[in-house]
C-alpha cells in the first residue's frame, strides 16, 4: 500500500501546484516567484490594481446599491435598488446611465446629485451598498484569496465589518484538509504602494496555546497559502 499513498500524495501536490499557478497567472498581487521570496522589500506590483482596495470600498461591476433621491418640491420617493452592470454603469430615472465604477459612495452621491440638478432644485442623494454574505453578491469590501490545502480554494469575501481573520477565512474556504501544514500558514499582504509583507500563522499555537492575537487580520487583496505537510 506504500506505493498507493505515494501516488496519492504526488497527485495532490501536482493538483495544487496547478491551481496556484493558474490563480497567480490570472491575477493577484504577486507572481509565483515572489510567493516564496524572502526579500519582500523588492516585491513591488501595479499600484493602480491595488488602489481598488484602499481609501474605502468603491463601486465596481456586480455591486448592488440602494439609492434615494430627494429634492425641494419633489415628493418623497422610496429608495430603489440598482446593480452595477459589467461596464460600470447604473441606469436611473430621468438622468439615464451614470458611470460609477471606481467611485466611493460619497463620490457617487455627488455625481448623481449633479445629474439631477437639471431637473430638481437642490437634490439630495443617499447611496448605500447592499450585500448579503452567501447570497452570490459581490462584496464592496473586496476579497481575500485562499489557496493550497483547503477544501474550497478561491476568493473569500471580506465582510462589511472588515474583521476577517485567518481562521475565519479558512473556515469560509471549507477548512484545511488532512494534509495541511497548520503550523505554517503563509499570508502575503500588499500595501498601498505595492510592497509585500509576508507573515507565517501557526494555527496550532492559536488554538492549543490560546493566542488569538496571532490570528492575523486580513485585508482585501491578501493571499493566504496553506502548504502541504511533508510528514
Amino acid at each position: 500500500m506504500k506505493w498507493y499513498h505515494s501516488w496519492l500524495f504526488m497527485g495532490k501536490l501536482f493538483l495544487h501546484i496547478m491551481i496556484l499557478g493558474l490563480s497567480l497567472f490570472a491575477g493577484g498581487c504577486f507572481g509565483i516567484a515572489n510567493l516564496f521570496s524572502g526579500d519582500s522589500k523588492k516585491d513591488v506590483v501595479d499600484a493602480d490594481l491595488l488602489a481598488t482596495y484602499f481609501d474605502g470600498p468603491k463601486v465596481r461591476p456586480g455591486v448592488a446599491l440602494q439609492i434615494s433621491v430627494t429634492a425641494s418640491g419633489l415628493t418623497g420617493q422610496a429608495a430603489k435598488q440598482y446593480f452595477v452592470d459589467a461596464d460600470g454603469y447604473i441606469t436611473m430615472e430621468l438622468v439615464g446611465q451614470i458611470k460609477c465604477d471606481g467611485l466611493t459612495l460619497v463620490g457617487l452621491q455627488q455625481k448623481i446629485a449633479s445629474a439631477y440638478k437639471e431637473y430638481f432644485l437642490d437634490p439630495h442623494v443617499t447611496a448605500t451598498f447592499i450585500y448579503q454574505a452567501g447570497g452570490g453578491m459581490v462584496s464592496p469590501w473586496g476579497t481575500v484569496t485562499v489557496l493550497g490545502e483547503v477544501n474550497k480554494p478561491g476568493p473569500v469575501d471580506v465582510p462589511s465589518t472588515m474583521d476577517l481573520r485567518v481562521t475565519r477565512a479558512l473556515q469560509l474556504a471549507g477548512g484545511a484538509t488532512g494534509l495541511a501544514d497548520k503550523a505554517n500558514i503563509r499570508v502575503t499582504h500588499c500595501d498601498k504602494d505595492g510592497k509585500q509583507t509576508k507573515t507565517v500563522v501557526d494555527l496550532i499555537e492559536i488554538g492549543k496555546e490560546g493566542r488569538p492575537d496571532k490570528d492575523v487580520l486580513l485585508q482585501a487583496g491578501d493571499v493566504v497559502w496553506v502548504p502541504m505537510s511533508w510528514y
